[in-house]
């Protein structure tokens, strides 16, 4: 699996380029905008071809998803410990639900409502400086067999490959291809490099 974060703030174009990555055989992106209301992602969406809906996720304001036939959440850290099992289930039955995690033991610990997680850092940030790796290598024992491991944090197209051989079923970029002048011509050179079977 391979998906992309999306900028957590407004980018020109954000939803040409978007649709360009779609285009260019994106399986999957995450919308995470933490600090943009409702009305902007609102915006974002109506903006992006509506083809594309199915391969989106967000990260909030939820209760639009339906609005406009996106099928998954994730739920931040905080989010989902904030969820009780009854919430989870429900929504469970209606979307794949996702989450992040920051070490194993909190991977672990997750219940069998979540389809797969993104675990960080795995490499030095790109989009975080500072944010130092944690090697997280993987033994098969500590995979669990309904919640998928998503490598998060540094990952570009010289290491992506490198973190599908830690154990990880996937990976997630950000600044690898935010941070650049050619967010398509970036994805491009990770997308060739790295498998991109959607769950």
């Amino acid at each position: 699996m391979l998906l992309v974060i999306s900028h957590p703030r407004s980018v020109p174009n954000e939803a040409s380029v978007i649709n360009r990555l779609f285009d260019a055989g994106l399986p999957l992106l995450h919308i995470r905008k933490p600090e943009s209301p409702l009305k902007e992602v609102a915006l974002l969406l109506r903006e992006i071809d509506p083809v594309h809906y199915p391969k989106i996720a967000l990260h909030q304001h939820h209760d639009i998803a339906g609005d406009f036939g996106i099928g998954r959440l994730h739920y931040t850290e905080a989010a989902r410990k904030a969820l009780s099992g009854e919430t989870l289930a429900k929504q469970r039955a209606e979307y794949i639900v996702s989450t992040s995690v920051h070490s194993l033991t909190d991977y672990q610990d997750l219940t069998e409502y979540f389809d797969y997680a993104f675990l960080s850092p795995v490499f030095n940030s790109i989009s975080k400086p500072g944010y130092q790796a944690q090697a997280f290598h993987l033994k098969k024992s500590d995979k669990k067999p309904y919640t998928s491991l998503i490598a998060l944090g540094g990952i570009d197209e010289h290491n992506c490959r490198k973190a599908y051989e830690m154990g990880y079923d996937g990976v997630a970029v950000l600044g690898a291809v935010w941070n650049t002048d050619n967010a398509l011509s970036a994805f491009k050179a990770i997308h060739d490099k790295c498998p991109t079977t959607d769950r």
